[in-house]
């Protein structure tokens, strides 16, 4: 066995596994890229560590700075995980209307969480634009001891997929990849591995699986952004073309409700013992969608972005579904059935 050199060095080179549902559903080889495998739980660890030794060869961060970043929260995992490693404090804004899974990590990981309310991005008091206000006013205080990690247009994050993640996925399939296709949120993951993938194969099929609350369906479908409907999946879709969507070499758009995505990752789950959130849901339905447009025969990969323990409260809580008017799975039912019904344990 192998010994890794420290933890960044877990970072990447993570399995493509088959979908083996989707695959026999489709007649085509369905790959999911299980980016839940990172050290940090999810694909996130990828852009953070990519942003964070960009910063350092700019000699934009000192030792033993703070990096500041807005985040839903798993960008922020990542960069507190990095920054352990390389010696830096970490401080992470994020809405509080995100899973509170993620919120407790945070902490655990010794980052200083900052919530507040969830806003539009044009809201100046948008996590984004208070995290580079909050950065400023700490270098204000000590000149570049802060740095702002600015992920959503800051192309390191783009690059680092077209280095890592996109040779990943070719090599892997020996090239013989006939589609790839995710979600966006910053645009990091779908830019950068698209860009690989058609520098290699002109001719592959990049995809856009775009969640419900998300303007980018419209922009990529219709050229305009138009914000429809909402999701419970966190941490995808946007209302802006960022920096990283900048050069997204994207073929096709397909809008993906939660009421297509969520029976995916309760299928998964059950059917393949595979516990994904709710992006992952998101991206096979996806996936699912081009491969019946590619026909039998073809390839199509997509990102397994993390788990699905890191939305218990959500994904596994009846009421919560209900109150979105979601579908609540059978197994759930009946898991909740069981309970009510359990024997109490007779007090000795």
């Amino acid at each position: 066995m192998a010994v890794a050199e420290g933890v960044l060095s877990l970072i990447g080179r993570t399995p493509l596994v088959r979908l083996n549902a989707a695959s026999e559903e489709t007649g085509c080889e369905i790959l999911g890229k299980a980016e839940f495998m990172n050290p940090g739980g999810s694909v996130k660890d990828r852009a953070a560590l990519g942003i964070v030794r960009d910063a350092e060869r700019r000699g934009e961060l000192k030792p033993g700075g703070t990096i500041v970043e807005g985040t839903a929260g798993n960008t922020g995992i990542g960069l507190a995980l990095v920054g352990n490693a390389l010696g830096y404090r970490t401080t992470i804004v994020m809405p509080e209307n995100q899973s509170r899974e993620k919120i407790d990590t945070l902490r655990a990981y010794g980052a200083e969480v900052v919530l507040i309310p969830p806003v539009p991005y044009k809201n100046p008091n948008h996590f984004v634009h208070t995290s580079r206000r909050l950065a400023e006013e700490r270098n204000d205080a000590d000149p570049g001891n802060a740095y702002w990690a600015n992920q959503f247009d800051n192309t390191a994050n783009r690059l680092f997929h077209f280095e890592t993640t996109g040779p990943e996925i070719w090599a892997d399939t020996a090239g013989r990849v006939d589609g790839f296709i995710c979600a966006m949120g910053t645009g990091g993951t779908l830019s950068g591995i698209g860009a690989y993938l058609k520098s290699r194969r002109p001719d592959v099929r990049i995809g856009l699986s775009d969640p419900g609350g998300s303007g980018l369906y419209g922009y990529y479908a219709n050229g305009e952004i138009n914000v429809e409907g909402s999701s419970i999946s966190e941490g995808i879709g946007n209302s802006r073309i960022t920096a990283n969507m900048a050069e997204a070499p994207i073929d096709v758009a397909y809008r993906v409700e939660d009421s297509e995505a969520l029976p995916r990752v309760y299928q998964m789950l059950l059917d393949e013992g595979l516990c994904l959130g709710g992006s992952s849901g998101i991206n096979v339905a996806g996936a699912i969608r081009m491969a019946r447009e590619l026909g039998p025969g073809h390839t199509v990969v997509t990102i397994l972005c993390d788990s699905g323990l890191r939305y218990q409260q959500r994904l596994f809580n009846a009421e919560f579904l209900e109150s979105k008017g979601l579908e609540v799975p059978d197994f759930l039912r009946r898991c909740i059935g069981l309970a009510r019904n359990w024997p109490r344990p007779e007090v000795i």
